[in-house]
C-alpha cells in the first residue's frame, strides 16, 4: 500500500502541479491533502479547484486546515470589514473574495481522515494533531508531548501544519509530518510531500523534495493582485516564500496587540518587523 501525503499548499499552484506530476509517476494507492490548500498565497482558487477535480476523478481525500477555518470565518455576517481587526485579517478576506461561493466547500472538509492498513491497523491523518487544528507537531516536539498529540495511537499518523517535515517512530506509531507543498519553513525552498509505503509488514516513509518553477510562483504574487490588494502582511508572506522562513507567527507575537490597540498601523508594524528581521535585504518588489 502506497500513500502520498500533501499539506500546506497555501495557494502555490506551480508547486502543487510539480508535486502532482511527481506522485503520479510513483502511483500511490491513495493521495491525502492534509489541510491548508488555501490562503497565505496567491492562487487559492486554482489550488482548490485542482484538488476538487482530483477528489472527483482520482479519489483524493482532503482534510480541513486552520487556514480553511480562517477563510470560513470571513463568511460570517458579523465578520468585520473595517478597523484594526479587519486589517489584521485582510489577507484572508482577499482569499475569501477570490473563492466567492466556493468558500462554502471548505466547511465540508473533515477534521481527520481514517483508513485501514493492509494488516487492518489504523491510519490517521489530520492537519495539526488530534489535540486541535493549530496544535502542531514539530521536529523539536518531545516524545511525551507527541504521544499526547497522537492518542489514540494508530500504526501510521500523518500531519502537516508546521511546514517542517518530520519522520519519527514512537511506541509502534510511524509519525509523518509531510512538510509544506507551497510554503516550507525549514530553510529549504523546494516543494515537498511525503511518500508512505507498507513494506515487509511495517510502514516506512520518505520526504520528497522537488525543484519547481519558483519564478512563475513568485510572479503569481504580483499578477493575481495579491501584493497590491491583500494588505500589509502580503510583504511578509512573499518573504516567507522567498526564504522558506516563517514570519506571520513572529509578527503576531510582536505587533498584533499593538495594532489592535491602535498604537500603530498594519503598514507600520509590517515595515518595523521586516526592518528588524532583514534590515539590509528586504524588498517587496
Amino acid at each position: 500500500m502506497k500513500i502520498a501525503v500533501l499539506a500546506d499548499i497555501h495557494g502555490n499552484f506551480p508547486a502543487l502541479e510539480a508535486v502532482t506530476a511527481h506522485l503520479e509517476q510513483w502511483q500511490p494507492d491513495q493521495v491525502v491533502v492534509a489541510g491548508d490548500i488555501v490562503n497565505r498565497g496567491p492562487r487559492s482558487l486554482d489550488c482548490l479547484r485542482f484538488v476538487q477535480n482530483k477528489q472527483a476523478t482520482a479519489g483524493w481525500l482532503a482534510i480541513r486546515g486552520n487556514h480553511e477555518d480562517y477563510v470560513i470565518s470571513q463568511a460570517r455576517p458579523d465578520a468585520p470589514r473595517s478597523g484594526p481587526v479587519f486589517e489584521t485579517h485582510r489577507n484572508t478576506y482577499w482569499t475569501y473574495q477570490q473563492l466567492q461561493a466556493e468558500a462554502s466547500v471548505l466547511a465540508t472538509m473533515p477534521f481527520k481522515q481514517q483508513l485501514l492498513g493492509p494488516d487492518g491497523s489504523l491510519i490517521c491523518l489530520t492537519h495539526a494533531s488530534l489535540r486541535g487544528i493549530r496544535n502542531g507537531i514539530y521536529p523539536s516536539t518531545p516524545d511525551d508531548e507527541l504521544q499526547q498529540k497522537i492518542e489514540p495511537a494508530a500504526s501510521l499518523f500523518c500531519v502537516g501544519h508546521t511546514h517542517w517535515p518530520l519522520l519519527r517512530r514512537l511506541n509502534g506509531t510511524l509519525v509523518v509530518n509531510a512538510g509544506a507543498v507551497g510554503l516550507p519553513f525549514d530553510g529549504d525552498t523546494r516543494t515537498c510531500y511525503a511518500q508512505v509505503q507498507w513494506q515487509h509488514g511495517y510502514w516506512s516513509a520518505e520526504i520528497i523534495r522537488l525543484e519547481y518553477d519558483r519564478a512563475r510562483a513568485e510572479r503569481d504574487f504580483f499578477e493575481t493582485g495579491f501584493m497590491a490588494n491583500s494588505g500589509a502582511l502580503a510583504a511578509l508572506i512573499l518573504d516567507e516564500f522567498r526564504t522558506a522562513r516563517s514570519h506571520l507567527y513572529q509578527w503576531s507575537e510582536l505587533y498584533q496587540a499593538r495594532v489592535l490597540a491602535g498604537e500603530m498601523t498594519m503598514e507600520e508594524s509590517a515595515c518595523t518587523y521586516m526592518a528588524r528581521v532583514r534590515p539590509a535585504s528586504f524588498s517587496a518588489t
